[in-house]
């Protein structure tokens, strides 16, 4: 029984990485990735989808993210998409191809980008801290029941300490990794 602890618990701290890891995507720095935008749901027909399928995202430049509808209807929700969203990007568009120049950051946005980088880095944290919790409450509901005995017990949630500290240690390089990207110029 422990093993199925240790193994569910570990597989959900990976999950959290994860999903910290695809929300970094999302945090706009200097440099065009089509990460900040593939997501993006458009309302195209009357039905929401993400902008990822209904056209070809690219980024051919550094500062410079284009968007090829698959149907030449779509353009007008998909520009409309982009420029009710957060991004803070002015979409240019030709007639058949959305171009999202991606202009520099300043230093205050910079800053405030860190922060929420920093922010979503301790919710990833809370998570990894909230799977440990309940692993260990299965032990102890385990001790409890006769499943499990006292040293298997201590020795999994010494395990389950080892498996929280590794990936809270990957959330913050992450972390870190982002917020050099963010702050160099």
């Amino acid at each position: 029984m422990t093993e199925e602890i240790l193994l569910d618990a570990d597989d959900r701290m990976d999950k959290a990485v994860q999903a910290f890891r695809h929300n970094l995507d999302s945090v706009r720095t200097g440099r065009a990735n089509t990460a900040l935008v593939e997501h993006l749901h458009v309302t195209h027909y009357g039905q929401a989808m993400p902008l990822n399928q209904l056209a070809t995202l690219s980024a051919p430049e550094a500062q410079l993210i284009t968007v090829t509808p698959w149907d030449k209807g779509a353009l007008n929700s998909i520009m409309k998409a982009i420029q009710t969203s957060d991004l803070g990007i002015n979409p240019s568009n030709d007639g058949n191809i959305i171009r999202l120049p991606i202009p520099p950051l300043t230093e205050q946005r910079r800053k405030d980008l860190v922060k929420q980088v920093n922010q979503k880095a301790e919710e990833s944290r809370i998570a990894i801290r909230n799977v440990r919790r309940h692993a260990v409450d299965e032990l102890r509901k385990g001790l409890k029941t006769g499943e499990v005995t006292e040293d298997d017990e201590h020795k999994a949630q010494e395990e389950i300490e080892k498996l929280t500290h590794a990936h809270i240690d990957q959330i913050d390089g992450w972390s870190r990794l982002k917020e050099k990207e963010l702050m160099d110029v």
